[in-house]
């Protein structure tokens, strides 16, 4: 039996060595600021600054400022900008946030620099639910291998972080979808649930927003059979997420059964669906387009709580 010649040997194992190192390390889907600072600079991470400003007005109620300005001025080494107010939307909706296509998405997130063998860190200046619509709507065309940075913006400067100013110019990569359409509902499937004992239902929206006594939509109140989980009542005053046992003691049911998230507009509503996934909720979908299109439709029921009627 002949030998294989040593020069052989060594570029097969060279071949299999550069294969295995091509292959993303999974890693938690929260990590924390320290997590991030040893990891920066591994050649096949990502990070994106998904962050959207939310401003009082007196007429709306609210207003959103556009993220990249801020971002320009400072952010983590190497983060890019997922504009979710622009690129990561449907520029052909009417609805502030709509799911763009599953390609469009994808190409997008290629385009900041997220293909099939990254991972990415999602992070924004705020309650991280900005970030989590990111991580969402990646889980939603197949791409798990994405974390939220616990904190966010604030966490990484309370860490020492340093951030650099100016646009980013990431790598353009190719990003798959294996698309998973249970996890976002659409209006006809939103209907079908009210009343269904099958599935839970989860308003995001503040309690006062759930009960109608304050209204930023067409009607106020919440969709029949709903229970309220305001999606910042998950977060500490340090804008890090509660402990597990916090977070367990909000989310009650059955982890198997299916569940709906909604807000106003599928933001918040990924949030708490980022939460119920940590939990261990295994059937979690979002209304993304939420009550900006359920509450213009009167033929889509809403409630009011006794408090609100008084």
């Amino acid at each position: 039996m002949k030998s294989i010649p040593g020069t052989i040997v060594a570029t097969l194992f060279a071949l299999f060595t550069l294969s295995a190192c091509s292959q993303p390390e999974d890693m938690d889907t929260l990590v924390d600021a320290q997590w991030l600072k040893a990891h920066i600079n591994d050649p096949d991470l990502v990070i994106l600054d998904a962050s959207v400003t939310v401003r009082p007005d007196p007429d709306t109620g609210y207003r959103l400022i556009n993220g990249s300005i801020a971002f320009e001025e400072g952010h983590i080494p190497g983060a890019a900008f997922a504009d979710l107010m622009g690129d990561l939307s449907d520029p052909d909706s009417d609805l502030q946030f709509a799911v763009p296509a599953p390609e469009q998405f994808a190409a997008a997130m290629g385009a900041l620099g997220v293909g099939d063998d990254t991972r990415l860190v999602s992070y924004d200046t705020s309650a991280q639910q900005w970030a989590a619509r990111v991580w969402w709507m990646l889980r939603w065309i197949g791409f798990d291998n994405v974390a939220l940075l616990d904190g966010g913006l604030n966490a990484w400067q309370a860490a020492g972080g340093e951030l650099e100013s100016g646009q980013a110019s990431p790598t353009t990569r190719s990003l798959s979808v294996n698309l998973r359409p249970d996890l976002i509902v659409e209006r006809d499937e939103m209907r079908a649930a009210v009343g269904n004992d099958d599935i839970s239902i989860i308003d995001s929206l503040s309690e006062a927003q759930y009960r109608g006594d304050i209204q930023m939509y067409a009607r106020p109140g919440h969709i029949p059979g709903a229970s309220n989980v305001p999606s910042m009542s998950a977060v500490g005053e340090d804008g890090r997420f509660k402990s597990q046992q916090e977070l367990d003691a909000m989310f009650e049911g059955d982890r198997d059964q299916r569940a709906i998230t909604y807000c106003g507009g599928g933001i918040a509503a990924s949030s708490n669906a980022f939460v119920m996934h940590r939990l261990g909720f295994t059937d979690i979908a979002v209304y993304t387009a939420s009550l900006q299109e359920w509450a213009v439709d009167p033929e889509n029921p809403m409630v009011v709580s006794p408090q609100a009627e008084e």
